[in-house]
């Protein structure tokens, strides 16, 4: 049997992480460019959480935990908690300890960063999947189970195809008729941006806000962006291309709490479709939302179909 050699990260794996990345995880295969986007750069990135086992010269095995350095909003480090985005371990490799040992020195260095408990996956702003897809992974999910990873919620990701997009007659009179009760729908300007930055952060998710602010300084446009204002008060969004600048995932997108059971988020939905398909795009596609959640069910009577399931899972520390 090969002397396995465990280490953390060091300058030069990148080519052999992803290539072993793309033969294990191939369902969610990735670039150097986007491992180095993804993890190198950042600002939370450690190199000591990023461990990998070594066999005969060549890397067999990957674990990366990350915990927050800087604040996802105001100055929240979420202290109790750090992340796994994710693990792979070559197929002739598998059974023989490996995984657990990566896992282990992993926890290690959240247990010295005083984490409490180590979360697969959910981990914002770079996170892969939200979850383990039993489908696609089983033998990890086997893995994550026997260690002891508890599950904390499940959702789905969704895609839509629209190729023969309609908006639905019902939904343009309604539409027109929130217009006349003083409902505006239309793409942002400059002068929404501070108003629609904090209400996305403030009201649904910081990571939603943080995705607006850095889409703008890239390579997200303002048309790409819908707002819903009724009497001039910000009530709700919709927009694509914000995450990676793939201008084919939809989101993030949100409607007030105190606006819901008006139709504005339908409005918002099919608008922003069709502003997409108005573009050449033929698929919206995004990867989580709660499958019984009122967005989940708005997005199933619209049409998108469920494409994978997952689960986000914890382990204590």
């Amino acid at each position: 049997m090969s002397i396995i050699i465990y280490r953390y990260y060091e300058p030069g794996d990148e080519g052999e992480i992803v290539s072993l990345w793309n033969r294990c995880l191939n369902r969610d295969p990735v670039t150097e460019t986007r491992f180095r986007r993804l993890v190198l750069l950042d600002p939370n990135f450690q190199e000591q959480g990023l461990r990998v086992a070594e066999a005969e010269g060549r890397l067999v095995g990957c674990f990366y935990a990350v915990r927050r350095r800087l604040p996802m909003s105001g100055t929240e480090l979420e202290t109790d908690r750090g992340w796994c985005p994710f693990f792979f371990v070559d197929p002739a490799y598998r059974r023989q300890g490996v995984g657990s040992r990566l896992l282990a020195e992993a926890a290690g260095f959240l247990r010295q960063e005083k984490r409490k408990r180590l979360i697969f996956s959910g981990y914002a702003p770079n996170y892969i999947v939200p979850g383990i897809d039993r489908e696609a992974y089983p033998e990890a999910a086997a893995f994550l189970a026997k260690t002891g990873f508890e599950r904390l919620h499940a959702s789905v990701a969704m895609d839509y195809s629209m190729v023969q997009l309609e908006i639905p007659d019902d939904v343009r009179r309604l539409k027109e008729q929130r217009q006349q009760e003083g409902y505006t729908f239309r793409t942002a300007q400059d002068s929404d941006i501070v108003e629609l930055i904090r209400f996305a952060a403030e009201s649904f998710n910081p990571d939603w806000g943080r995705a607006i602010r850095e889409g703008l300084m890239q390579q997200l446009q303002l048309s790409q962006i819908l707002v819903a204002r009724q009497c001039g008060r910000l009530i709700g969004f919709c927009l694509h291309g914000s995450y990676e600048g793939i201008r084919e995932r939809f989101g993030p997108f949100g409607v007030d709490e105190s606006q819901r059971g008006k139709g504005i988020g339908k409005i918002l939905l099919y608008d922003c479709l069709w502003l997409m398909r108005s573009q050449g795009l033929h698929h919206a596609w995004f990867l989580w939302t709660g499958e019984q959640s009122a967005a989940g069910q708005l997005y199933l009577k619209a049409g998108f179909r469920i494409t994978r399931r997952f689960e986000t899972l914890s382990l204590p520390l």
